[in-house]
């Protein structure tokens, strides 16, 4: 079992800068793990960037009408979820990262079952268990793209939004 930490010193604004970064080659699965918590953090300020770079990470794929209304769905208004995957975030700090921004990306025994296929994991400081990405690889071009985003599921809201807190 391996564990990579990525450290950006920004969430970028926009695609052209998102594409820049040297994770955006996606040549190991980590790196797409890494790359798509940052497309998920760019959604708050700019769903149409963050819906470009999520469709850049799909590679050959591309974003389904089902997938961009999934992100709609469990983002518009919850940029709180994306961001609890940095470190140093929590409900208490409403899930305010410092910087430089950390991601953690894993994988375990079971990650690589199948040839070309991957399942890497991230952890949410709202949540009590590690989400699942999965990948597939593009031999051709030797880079891993996304697959399914199943890291979305409800957390605890932060501590601001939470009446009961």
């Amino acid at each position: 079992m391996a564990c990579r930490t990525f450290t950006f010193q920004s969430i970028p604004t926009t695609f052209e800068e998102f594409k820049s970064l040297k994770e955006a080659k996606l040549w190991a699965p980590f790196e797409t793990g890494a790359m798509t918590i940052l497309a998920l953090a760019m959604y708050e300020n700019n769903r149409n960037e963050a819906l470009k770079c999520l469709e850049y990470l799909k590679g050959p794929a591309k974003l389904s009408p089902r997938e961009i209304q999934f992100f709609d769905e469990r983002l518009k208004g919850k940029g709180y979820k994306a961001r609890s995957f940095f470190k140093g975030t929590n409900r208490n700090n409403n899930y305010t990262p410092s910087t430089p921004y950390m991601i953690d990306v894993q994988d375990n025994p079971y990650s690589y079952q199948n040839e070309g296929w991957a399942t890497i994991y991230v952890t949410s400081s709202g949540a009590d268990n590690q989400r699942p990405i999965s990948l597939r690889f593009k031999p051709s071009t030797h880079e891993w793209f996304l697959n399914e985003c199943q890291i979305l599921a409800d957390i605890r809201i932060p501590v601001a939004e939470d009446d009961w807190a």
